[in-house]
């Protein structure tokens, strides 16, 4: 008889997760914090039980789990949240009388993987042997579908915890399927598998041939940027590019957390006649100062090009405004005695080249802070074409510029940029 009740308490233990994670607003309570604007802006403390309250189901459950201290005596509990009322949400816990319930909380805006990496480290409990309860499923707010990505079992809850069925037939779930632990429950009770080896398609953003490794930019915007080795391309293949387009499955490695692309297949190579090149783009009359010659410092805040090498070519594009400085460069550009005329040939660009187009190819020199004294320098001005007040703290060297041969069309983007352009248009000696 002993010996049965020890071997069905064994096989219930190896059946419950390690670690069970619940998210906060309207998983564990509702409204969700951001909604009580009015008490925000009266400065007022929301209040457990007025303000904000427990759906029943979850109190239920807090309260079954603290009624049978064995039979969790081997399980964790955490909260994970991204919530940006992070003050609010730790005192409502301290209300609820939640905070030592919980072994682990983590609650701070952002992306909801960064929460459970720090879980698994503080738990000490792999991704795969983690459940957790959350209302937003996928899209760009859903946080099921990223963490069961990491081998996490997520229950897709959208009402929240508003039965306990929810919280029964989730474990059950958690024991049959424990062998494939990338699943969400669904909110119909029915199982839905993260298959690892569903097709991306994306273009290589980055390429270091050196150590054999990349970036893969796809999905949207919000998407990271997925890793790539060499190791997984397809036949040894090792000329891949900047630019190329890639199809691709994701495998996850559940000891790390990390993700790579696997089992990638070329659907195109860049078009030899054509390169791929960085550029950055400029509002004339500046932008004709500068490949015309007479500009050769470019002066920024931010920190655009201190990452690019002495040597790095990018191509010039001019954007479709004026830079509004109230002719104040004139006054710089007089004070090298410049004449008029001279001054009108350097501030436009030459027949065929327009707005909009990426006009002239330049080699960055090096890139160094500098002081409001060093920018008010007679020189250094006439170098920037602006005055010391007007110009960024960071001066970037231009060593050499030359026109393309004929202007290139491309989309203008802010910041440093890549854009493929006709190989005949670079001009001699500069690839």
């Amino acid at each position: 008889m002993d010996a049965n009740i020890n071997r069905k308490s064994t096989t219930s233990l190896l059946s419950t997760p390690s670690l069970i994670v619940f998210d906060l607003d309207n998983t564990l309570w509702e409204p969700e914090l951001y909604k009580l604007r009015k008490l925000e802006r009266s400065g007022i403390q929301p209040i457990a039980g007025q303000d904000v309250k427990l759906f029943p189901a979850a109190e239920s459950i807090i309260q079954s789990i603290r009624s049978s201290p064995d039979q969790w005596s081997n399980t964790q509990f955490a909260v994970a949240s991204r919530t940006k009322s992070v003050e609010w949400a730790n005192d409502l816990l301290r209300q609820f009388e939640l905070d030592e319930f919980f072994h682990h909380i983590e609650i701070f805006p952002g992306d909801k993987k960064s929460h459970f990496r720090n879980l698994k480290e503080k738990s000490g409990v792999e991704f795969t042997d983690m459940l957790f309860f959350d209302d937003s499923r996928d899209g760009r707010f859903g946080n099921c579908v990223p963490v069961s990505e990491m081998g996490v079992m997520s229950v897709h809850c959208p009402r929240g915890l508003i039965d306990k069925w929810i919280w029964t037939n989730a474990l059950e779930k958690y024991k049959n399927n424990k062998k494939s632990a990338y699943a969400i429950v669904e909110s119909d009770g029915s199982v839905t598998e993260i298959k690892s080896d569903e097709q991306y398609t994306g273009i290589i953003k980055m390429v270091n041939m050196k150590k054999r490794f990349g970036f893969i930019q796809y999905g949207n915007s919000k998407t990271k940027d997925i890793f790539f080795h060499f190791s997984s391309l397809p036949g040894g293949c090792n000329n891949v590019e900047e630019g190329d387009e890639l199809s691709f499955t994701i495998d996850h490695d559940t000891k790390n957390g990390k993700s790579a692309a696997n089992k990638i297949e070329l659907i195109s190579q860049r078009p030899q006649d054509t390169v791929n090149m960085r550029a950055f783009s400029m509002n004339l009359p500046f932008a004709a100062l500068l490949a015309n010659g007479y500009k050769t410092l470019e002066t920024r805040n931010g920190t655009m090009f201190t990452t690019y090498p002495e040597g790095t070519k990018m191509l010039l594009h001019v954007g479709q405004r004026l830079y509004p400085d109230g002719e104040r460069h004139i006054d710089v550009m007089k004070s090298g005695d410049l004449t008029d005329d001279e001054i009108k040939d350097l501030k436009f660009l030459p027949k065929g080249f327009e707005k909009g187009m990426a006009v002239a190819i330049v080699e960055l020199g090096k890139t160094y802070e500098t002081t409001l004294k060093d920018r008010c320098n007679p020189d250094f001005q006439r170098k920037v074409g602006a005055f010391g007040e007007d110009s960024g703290m960071r001066a970037t060297e231009i060593k050499r510029v030359a026109y393309l041969k004929k202007g290139a069309w491309v989309s203008g983007k802010g910041g440093v940029f890549k854009v493929d352009v006709d190989r005949d248009v670079i001009p001699d000696g500069w690839l």
